[in-house]
């Protein structure tokens, strides 16, 4: 009969919480004690195979429990970890010191990250649309996880030759350090390797579009193993030609069949 009540408790909830326009969500929303219930059943479960006759023979004993605030991609939990007299347990279902449960939580993160969102924009979305309460640090940390893939990625070495290889650069409006919207040039490199794949080669980040940049950018393509160009095909840029051909002197320069057009 409790379990029947329960049952019925949160779906009078879930009722009020639709109809109100509330998430069902977070640690308030009407599935955070279902969801409770499911974890804390989890880590009582690994506690009795804890305690088994070897331990219980030796003394070992329960000893009470910790509670701890965790992040499920459903919302901020409450759970509570038993703890043994001996202090060996070793949950796995949530290890110590873990918050982050699930690789949702920390996708949604990078996610808004990617988008360009400050660590604080981040975290009032996570608590309004989900009821997570992430801090900065928490976000941060998330966010420095990516990092170190985003460096392999930028310096792998590159074929020696491509057939051909787009470059133009796409102005966006971003938040700047200081929460205020600029424009930004995002320089893309897309190349077509011997095998008729296509491949993005690189990404490069400027205040502005100009022949000087797209000279760096030719000259790190080199670094990585560039050695020749058979076509590239560009917007025409002023002095673009110069910087292409002071590192790729056989290359043949092309106006892409958009910017023909437009002219």
């Amino acid at each position: 009969m409790e379990k029947e009540s329960d049952f019925e408790s949160i779906k009078k909830k879930s009722l009020e919480q639709l109809k109100s326009g509330k998430s069902l969500l977070g640690k308030d929303g009407a599935f955070a004690p279902l969801l409770e219930n499911i974890l804390n059943a989890a880590l009582e479960g690994e506690m009795d195979v804890h305690l088994d006759e070897q331990e219980r023979l030796s003394g070992n004993r329960r000893n009470g429990h910790t509670p701890k605030q965790v992040q499920p991609p459903l919302g901020e939990v409450t759970v509570h970890t038993p703890r043994d007299r001996e202090s060996t347990f070793e949950p796995e279902f949530i290890k110590k010191r873990e918050r982050i449960l699930a690789d949702g939580v920390a996708g949604r993160i990078i996610g808004l990250y990617a988008m360009g969102n400050s660590t604080r924009q981040i975290r009032d979305w996570m608590e309004e649309n989900l009821g997570n309460h992430v801090s900065a640090e928490t976000i941060s940390a998330i966010t420095d996880r990516v990092l170190p893939d985003i460096q392999a990625w930028r310096s792998r070495p590159l074929d020696d030759v491509y057939a051909i290889v787009w470059m133009d650069a796409v102005h966006y409006k971003v938040m700047d350090e200081k929460n205020r919207p600029v424009t930004r040039a995002i320089y893309n490199v897309l190349g077509i390797n011997k095998e008729g794949y296509k491949d993005l080669l690189g990404m490069y980040i400027s205040k502005s579009e100009g022949a000087n940049f797209w000279l760096s950018c030719l000259s790190d393509l080199q670094s990585r193993g560039v050695e020749d160009i058979l076509i590239a095909c560009t917007d025409n840029l002023t002095g673009f030609s110069d910087a292409i051909k002071s590192n790729f002197p056989d290359t043949t320069v092309q106006t892409c069949i958009v910017h023909q057009i437009r002219m």
